[in-house]
Order: C-alpha cells, then sequence, then structure tokens
C-alpha cells in the first residue's frame, strides 16, 4: 500500500495559501454570504421573490443564507472546535468544497437571472456585488485546504484509513438515540421536500436543486449519511414506520390543494415505479412497455366503477372490488404477455415488451365499436368516473380534520400513501424471500442460476405477474383521480410520465434493486417538467442536460444498491459485510486493496 504519511499531489490544495488563511476565508466567506442575504439585491419587485427589502431575505435569498451558514458551520468544524467533530467522521475537506460550490451557485445564479430577466446589471442593488463577492471567498478557501485534514496525527490518520469506506465506526447512540436521529431526519426530510414542492416559481425551485444537491453531496462526502444509514440499517422497522408518518403529515402541511394533487400523482408514479423496480432492478428484465399494466388497472376500474359512459354502466364495485379487479386483470395481462415472451432475452425481451405497450395502445384506441368491439369508447376513453366513498367518507368532498382542511386531492394521497405501504411491503418481503434471492440470481447471470438448479423462467413469469399486479392496482386509483381514462398517456415516450420512458428513467435514476430509490426517482421526475414549465421550449433541454449530468456522476442511482454500486466504482478486494439492505442484499462493504 502507498504510504499514507507522504505528501502527494493529490493531497495539496490547488490554490497556494497558508491553511490558516484557507480557513479563514471559508469562515469568513460562509458568515458573509449568510449575511448578504439580508442586504437589497435589487431595487424593483419585478424579479420574483421581492429581493429589495434590506433586513429580511426573500425568495432565493434564504437559500443563499442556508448556504452561507452551512459553510460556517463546517468551517467552524475544521478548526476541531469540541462538540462539531461529528460533522466531518470522515475527516477531509471534501464537504468545505461542495457547500462553498453550493453557495457560490446559488448566489450565482441569482446574481445572473437578475441581469438576464431584468435587462442588465443596472438592476443590481450593492447588496448582490457583496453577495457575489462574498460566496466567492469560501471557494477560494476551500480549493486551497489539502484534501485530507493536515493536523491529523500519523496515527489517526492510519485508523481512518483502515475503515470501511475511509468513515470510522461510529460509537453505538442506543436503540432510543438512534431512533430520535431517525425521527429528526424525517421532520427535515419532510421539511426539505414540502419546501421544494411549494416553490411558486421556476427561477426558486432551481435555486432550491442546487442548494439541496450540494448540501447533500457535501453530507455524503463527510461520512454523515453512511452514518445515518447505519442507523437505519439497525432500526428497518423504525424507519419505515417514520417515513410513513411524514407521507401521511404532508397534506396537513398544505393550504393549496394544487400541490395534494402533485403529491398523489407522484405516489401513483412511483408506486408503479417500485412494482417496474422488481421486474428490472430485482429480476433484470427490460420491459419497455410496462406502462400498458398501470392503463389495463385503470380501465378495469374505469368499466366497473359506476362511469354512465362505460360498457357495463350498471355495475358499480365497491373500492376494494374494483382494485382487486384491476390488479388481477393485470396480472393476467403480465402473464397472457410473459408466458411466450419470458425466454428471450436482453434487447429481444425489450422489443417484445415495447411492441405489447404499443399494441394496447392501439387496441384501446379502436375499441369503439366501429374499428373494434365496443368496449373503451375509443380515443373519447371512460371520463365521468365518480370520486370513491370509503366508509362513508367521500373522497371528492372537503373534509376537516383536527383544524386542517382537506381537499379532494388530499383525500386521495392519503388513499395512495395506504396503497404504497401495501406495495412496500409486498416488495420487500418478495425481495428478501427465496425467489427474491432467485431474481437477483437470474439477474447477475441466468446461465448460471439455471445451472444452479433455478427454474429461470418460472422465476422470471413471477416477477412479470407481480409487477404488473402492482401497477395495475396503482392505475385503479389514477382512474378517479383523473376522473375519466383515456389511452394517450399509456405510450413508450411522451412530455410528460407517465410514460414507459419516465418509469424506466425513474428506477434507474432513483437506484435499481432499492425501495426509497424508484419513489425519489419519480419524485424528481415529475417534479422537473412541473417546475420547469417557465423554460418553455428548453425545459426538456434542461431536463435532459440534468439527467446527464447525474448519469456521469452518479451512475449507480441517487440511492445506490450497493452492488450495484461496486459495479461502477469497483475498486480492491471484497470483505462479506454484516449487514443488509431492505433488498437483503450487502450494506457495507471493506476496500481491503489499495
Amino acid at each position: 500500500m502507498t504510504d499514507i504519511t507522504k505528501t502527494t499531489p493529490a493531497t495539496r490544495g490547488l490554490i497556494p495559501l497558508p491553511l490558516t488563511a484557507a480557513r479563514a476565508l471559508l469562515l469568513i466567506g460562509g458568515i458573509a454570504t449568510a449575511a448578504s442575504a439580508f442586504l437589497a439585491w435589487t431595487w424593483t419587485s419585478e424579479f420574483p421573490g421581492d429581493l429589495t427589502i434590506t433586513g429580511y431575505p426573500g425568495g432565493l435569498q434564504w437559500l443563499t443564507f442556508t448556504a452561507g451558514v452551512l459553510t460556517a458551520l463546517f468551517a467552524l468544524a475544521a478548526y476541531g472546535i469540541r462538540g462539531l467533530d461529528w460533522l466531518v467522521p470522515g475527516r477531509n475537506n471534501a464537504p468545505l468544497a461542495l457547500l462553498a460550490l453550493g453557495g457560490f451557485g446559488v448566489t450565482w445564479y441569482t446574481v445572473i437571472s437578475i441581469t438576464v430577466e431584468l435587462g442588465g446589471v443596472v438592476n443590481l442593488e450593492p447588496g448582490a456585488w457583496i453577495a457575489a463577492i462574498a460566496s466567492l471567498l469560501p471557494v477560494i478557501g476551500a480549493f486551497a485546504l489539502p484534501e485530507q485534514r493536515t493536523d491529523d496525527t500519523k496515527e489517526n490518520l492510519k485508523a481512518y484509513l483502515a475503515k470501511p469506506d475511509g468513515i470510522p465506526a461510529p460509537q453505538p447512540l442506543g436503540g432510543w438515540a438512534e431512533r430520535a436521529v431517525i425521527t429528526v431526519v424525517t421532520a427535515l426530510g419532510l421539511f426539505i421536500f414540502t419546501y421544494g414542492i411549494d416553490t411558486e416559481y421556476g427561477e426558486l425551485f432551481i435555486g432550491y436543486l442546487i442548494v439541496v444537491i450540494f448540501a447533500t453531496w457535501a453530507l455524503h462526502t463527510a461520512g454523515l449519511i453512511d452514518r445515518f444509514s447505519r442507523m437505519v440499517a439497525h432500526n428497518r422497522s423504525f424507519t419505515l414506520a417514520m417515513g410513513f408518518v411524514a407521507a401521511i403529515a404532508f397534506p396537513f402541511t398544505q393550504t393549496d390543494d394544487h400541490y395534494a394533487n402533485i403529491g398523489v400523482n407522484i405516489l401513483i408514479f412511483g408506486t408503479v415505479a417500485l412494482g417496474l423496480n422488481i421486474v428490472v432492478g430485482l429480476a433484470g428484465l427490460l420491459d419497455l412497455g410496462y406502462v400498458a399494466f398501470l392503463g389495463v388497472g385503470a380501465y378495469t376500474a374505469a368499466l366497473v366503477s359506476g362511469s354512465e359512459f362505460s360498457t357495463f354502466s350498471g355495475v358499480q364495485f365497491p373500492f376494494w372490488a374494483a382494485a382487486l379487479t384491476g390488479a388481477a386483470a393485470s396480472l393476467v395481462f403480465g402473464v397472457l404477455i410473459g408466458a411466450p415472451t419470458l425466454r428471450l432475452r436482453g434487447d429481444y425481451l425489450a422489443i417484445v415488451t415495447l411492441g405489447f405497450g404499443e399494441i394496447f395502445r392501439i387496441a384501446v384506441n379502436n375499441m369503439d365499436g366501429d374499428s373494434g368491439p365496443d368496449i373503451t369508447n375509443g380515443p373519447n376513453g371512460i371520463p365521468s368516473i365518480p370520486d370513491l366513498n370509503l366508509f362513508g367518507f367521500n373522497l371528492g368532498e372537503s373534509h376537516d380534520i383536527g383544524g386542517f382542511t382537506l381537499g379532494r386531492f388530499a383525500n386521495y394521497y392519503l388513499l395512495m400513501v395506504l396503497i404504497m405501504a401495501i406495495v412496500v411491503l409486498v416488495y420487500t418481503r418478495a425481495a428478501d424471500s427465496r425467489i427474491g434471492r432467485s431474481w437477483i440470481a437470474i439477474r447477475e447471470d441466468e446461465t448460471a442460476a439455471t445451472a444452479m438448479g433455478i427454474n429461470g423462467f418460472r422465476v422470471k413469469l413471477v416477477a412479470f405477474a407481480l409487477g404488473a399486479a402492482l401497477a395495475g392496482l396503482a392505475g385503479t386509483v389514477s382512474a378517479h383521480v383523473t376522473y375519466s381514462v383515456v389511452p394517450t398517456p399509456y405510450q413508450f415516450a411522451g412530455s410528460t410520465p407517465p410514460n414507459s420512458a419516465f418509469l424506466l428513467a425513474a428506477v434507474v435514476l432513483g437506484g435499481m434493486g432499492t425501495v426509497a430509490g424508484p419513489i425519489l426517482g419519480a419524485a424528481l421526475l415529475y417534479l422537473l417538467p412541473e417546475k420547469l414549465v417557465f423554460l418553455q421550449d428548453k425545459s426538456l433541454l434542461a431536463f435532459g442536460v440534468a439527467l446527464i449530468l447525474l448519469m456521469r456522476f452518479r451512475p449507480e442511482g441517487i440511492i445506490a444498491n450497493r452492488r450495484r454500486q461496486l459495479e461502477f466504482h469497483e475498486t480492491g478486494q471484497l470483505d462479506v459485510p454484516e449487514t443488509t439492505t431492505l433488498t437483503g442484499e450487502p450494506a457495507a462493504v471493506t476496500k481491503t486493496g489499495a
């Protein structure tokens, strides 16, 4: 191994400054950046957020303030102040550089946006110039620091590098302490998500993304996310319970039912993506027509839920029966499509599933009584689907609960939270079961798995059918939320989700083989087009650039399955870990090679 005590170019700062001066620039720059948010940045309120008030930040200024405070806090930790060492368990300076870049990015983005939208730098007040210069100081200081903390002794540095992933193993906090940390992090996550979904204009959402991306990246390089992951591994059930408590609390934080509408569509999209994750993430089957199963469930529910335009207009199943019927219909279609095609592999299977998706869309488009049997009303679809009524609770009406008013979409959101809980339970139980292990074996090497006695066809068919049933279950709710079902959304690609391309992107970008990954991916892929509308015809370009950058720097997905992460970043030999993720796969790997 390389002698860790030697100074190499990789451990020196990029800017030749004394260590004390670099740290001072970071601390002073972070404080100055936060303070500059209290100055006026422009003289007119035409720029959204009203950045004209001295003494009170507005809009994007709050994001600059947050980035400055985080930079200053981590800069204090770099001084070794007692009580702040826990912020950087990895004993490296990379988090400082990332936080400095986040503050610089959101500040300069705001300054440039003001200049472009208002027509020149004359619209900038002195506060904007001060903020621009102040946000540059931490960047200079961060890139002048060495890669590792230079005040570490040789013994501490050796102990640091000997730990898995370069992060010292934390002292156990105890059950209740760890649960308290998980509760605080969950509440913070709910606040961050709510802030992002409530952003009223596109400029604020882009600034929000800049700060969140760089802050999350910084926490990862600091080692805090790895420590939190260990706590989650020790308290899996409690973490899942807190996640669903946070999800239930979301509609109670909203005053506009429009954002609850976004939330329910994210949950529908995420539920379908989680079902696709069984097919793609666990079993390794590339399905390009998966959205058709969502359509099967939606059309089935529309036909039996009492719509006057339904072929079976006199039939109105209760919701539980309509949901089971939709899921069963999708499962049957999954078996019928999978049975003759799952003996194919790779690109051939992808082409066949793509064809199935197009056949479904064309078929429902032609079942109008003229080109085919009168079942789906063709391009007009099945409108006027009545709202659900569960236990005397009409989901189409507003209700007051504990002083909070829940609108129609908030009611359906809570219903989708319950369905999401069922889907997550099914997914985790299936992934941790014997059949789940067989899926993973098939995904890794189907020939080897078959040689070991696994019936590859049967295992793949079960994955295909289960994934289809979960998509159909989500489709039954989708039909009631949208009031109508039409063929247009159920195609391979389009400008808005859900479609097969977006579903596959949600699984890949969020993290294949994980529970939270596809849900997070679905949230991002639904929010980005929604919030980037102000870019008009350039929104898809910006969306594509964002996806390219993510795949370049995080090809394994935002929430990476450990085994898949090693496929992209494999170095050295691997030791067998002691803990597992929610999918039952290794959650920690020790690098023993150099």
